[in-house]
């Protein structure tokens, strides 16, 4: 209930009532003051007028399960939160919920993570408050070999969502990477649980650096955050909403379609790789070429030196730019 008053008073343009919310959840005003008070401890600022009601005039930076419930209006994707003020990995809590039959399209979201993992198994620690830490448990019905599209799904959602509540110039590097002005400001992480013709799960993992004003020298070139880019800090709650409506609209569709063809232009377009020379990481030997954007099963085109155009598989390689993590 705490949610649904909440979403009330956040869409009400002036004061709502005691009488109104007792009348419209069913509950005593001793109720409803005590979820006011709870609010308030929590950090809402809820202006409370006799005879006018209660209004609220601001809402903290926090990610409680109340707070991202109150505004993520998808269907099914993220509509159920697990929240944690602190875990090992948001990744390691989906899969173990998965195992104990949590529904497709759970989200859960940390305030901090303490051992979470990117690609390639690198770790990931930061402080609390600052930072986006979530993973989507999905169950789809398609075909194990197209779960790694959904990477580029996220990908897709992410930017865009950052680029719409920040007006910041936010680009992809292929496969699992958001950067601003060539540093990393966003990472996705995909598993999977599955047999040769069925998936049982798969859980998308995304990392944003949201309000983090600092980070360690070693990191410094490489990684930046929205609040360092923009200069004005960013409600994570929000943003998580609208990248889970952005995500939701994408993936119905590519339920319908089964590739990445529908939207292999507008990746291309955000691509931070595309039309540039890169470094193709292989287990048997580095090579350079001109990545030339993604195909329809999100796999990269790279020409060669020898004008040769090659498929790169994420599982297998990495790309770097020439000139740096990203360029």
């Amino acid at each position: 209930m705490k949610a649904e008053i909440l979403k009330v008073l956040r869409e009400s343009s002036g004061h709502v009532s005691g009488q109104e919310l007792c009348e419209r959840f069913q509950v005593s005003r001793t109720t409803i003051w005590k979820v006011i008070s709870q609010l308030k401890e929590e950090g809402y600022e809820i202006e409370a007028v006799r005879n006018k009601g209660y209004r609220l005039q601001e809402s903290p930076d926090v990610l409680s399960k109340e707070e991202m419930e109150s505004r993520i209006e998808t269907r099914t994707i993220g509509k159920r939160v697990e929240y944690y003020a602190e875990t090992d990995s948001t990744n390691i809590r989906a899969k173990q919920a998965a195992g104990q039959g949590a529904v497709h399209g759970t989200l859960f979201v940390a305030d901090r993570q303490s051992a979470g993992k990117g690609r390639r198994g690198r770790s990931w620690d930061s402080p609390e408050g600052t930072e986006i830490f979530m993973s989507l448990l999905l169950r789809p019905q398609f075909a194990p070999d197209k779960a790694p599209m959904l990477t580029i799904l996220m990908a897709i959602a992410a930017a865009e969502a950052v680029r719409d509540k920040t007006d910041l110039e936010v680009k992809i590097k292929w496969p699992n990477d958001l950067v601003i002005g060539g540093k990393k400001i966003c990472g996705i992480l995909t598993e999977m649980s599955a047999e040769i013709d069925y998936i049982d799960y798969v859980v998308v993992g995304v990392g944003v650096n949201v309000n983090r004003k600092e980070f360690p020298e070693e990191l410094r070139e490489k990684a930046t955050s929205l609040l360092l880019e923009g200069k004005v800090s960013i409600k994570r709650s929000e943003l998580i909403a609208e990248i889970m409506q952005r995500f939701e609209t994408l993936y119905e569709a590519f339920e319908k379609e089964q590739s990445l063809r529908f939207v292999q232009q507008r990746y291309n377009e955000q691509s931070v790789n595309c039309g540039r020379r890169v470094t193709v990481l292989e287990p048997k030997g580095n090579w350079d070429g001109i990545a030339l954007g993604i195909n329809g099963a999100g796999e990269l085109l790279v020409e060669n030196e020898a004008g040769e155009i090659c498929t790169v598989y994420s599982g297998e390689v990495s790309v770097r730019g020439i000139y740096g993590y990203a360029y």
